[in-house]
């Protein structure tokens, strides 16, 4: 396992993440368990949740584990959670604002049993909230010691800048991380996200990346999932859905591409696209979502496996989501540099 600090602060985490949406639901409490305990036996230490992963379980199943573990295991765990989505039907049941915050926070502590988690992030933008008063609060609970760093989650690069200025001009706790969806299959984020993000120093997260699981090479074209898979069970779930993603030519040359390097060094595809989202810039920890933990032991061999150039180059190209000319385009990109040479 390698390690890597949560961006611009001094906390380190392995490059690998536990992520935990899943307990609770379509992994119990049993299996929760062995994940973390197998995560932590591996090197790992960031362990991300949320107040909304199955209603609050998810919390209260890594208290659970933490209570039932010894001191010189769970010292080494980094606790990450976040808030902001409905926690309640209320009208201040959710959102940025400092009264949902608040009330957020000191439920997570309840049910993960402890005084204070190392990253608390804010899931998502809220555009009825004065970005100003999230920031205090944020800031507050760093000066409680409820929350030793903050960050965000599901930000966009203006969002993301504005934050960090409205943070730096009031002498607020800076956000140390962004945690995007990005993975071979979405790196649109490049465009504007990850730019700001190394400008800034924060260090990326990255959600969903296997894309919701059509990089394992567990879908097949023109043939609908079944049985027990996210999209077996659901085949119009989210922005994974199969429909959408299936009439991509762009998903099976990606698809095609990783499977090609995975056969070539005698890895998984899994291994391979998470290893190739390591190996970007400003990652600090990719979050593993296993159901199971043959999936999460998978998952965790790519600490093993280094991309050599050229296959990072395959993958790239295969995986280019080629914008238009402008803003993002080559001829856009040519607008906005210049060498240090006369004006002709």
């Amino acid at each position: 396992m390698e390690y890597r600090t949560l961006g611009a602060s001094g906390t380190s985490v392995s490059h690998l993440a536990l992520g935990t949406m899943t307990f609770g639901g379509e992994t119990d409490r049993d299996g929760a368990f062995e994940q973390l305990d197998r995560f932590v036996e591996a090197g790992g230490t960031l362990v991300d949740t949320a107040d909304v992963y199955t209603g609050g379980t998810s919390e209260e199943i890594i208290g659970a584990w933490l209570a039932a573990r010894p001191d010189e295991v769970t010292d080494r765990v980094v606790l990450a959670t976040k808030g902001r989505f409905p926690t309640s039907p209320e009208p201040n049941g959710l959102g940025l604002s400092r009264r949902h915050l608040t009330r957020a926070l000191d439920a997570s502590l309840r049910r993960l049993g402890v005084d204070a988690v190392d990253l608390y992030q804010v899931h998502a933008w809220d555009p009825w909230t004065p970005l100003e008063e999230t920031l205090q609060t944020l800031d507050a609970f760093v000066r409680a010691g409820k929350v030793h760093n903050v960050g965000l989650s599901n930000f966009t690069g203006w969002q993301l800048q504005k934050a960090v200025d409205l943070a730096d001009a009031l002498g607020l706790a800076r956000p140390v991380t962004l945690q995007p969806q990005y993975s071979l299959l979405v790196r649109e984020i490049e465009w504007e996200i990850v730019p700001a993000a190394e400008e800034n120093g924060l260090g990326l997260l990255p959600w969903s990346p296997l894309g919701g699981g059509w990089l394992s090479g567990k879908y097949q074209r023109d043939t609908v999932p079944t049985g027990a898979s996210r999209l077996g069970e659901d085949p119009e779930r989210g922005m994974e859905n199969y429909a959408g993603r299936n009439a991509q030519q762009r998903t099976w040359d990606v698809v095609d591409a990783v499977q090609s390097v995975a056969q070539a060094r005698g890895a998984t595809m899994a291994q391979v696209a998470l290893a190739w989202l390591a190996a970007q810039p400003a990652v600090s920890s990719v979050i593993l979502g296993a159901r199971t933990t043959e999936q999460l032991l998978d998952n965790l061999g790519s600490a093993d496996l280094e991309l050599t150039e050229e296959e990072l180059v395959r993958l790239d190209e295969a995986s280019d989501p080629q914008p238009a000319d402008y803003p993002y385009g080559d001829k856009a990109i040519t607008q906005r540099s210049r060498k240090l040479t006369g004006g002709r």
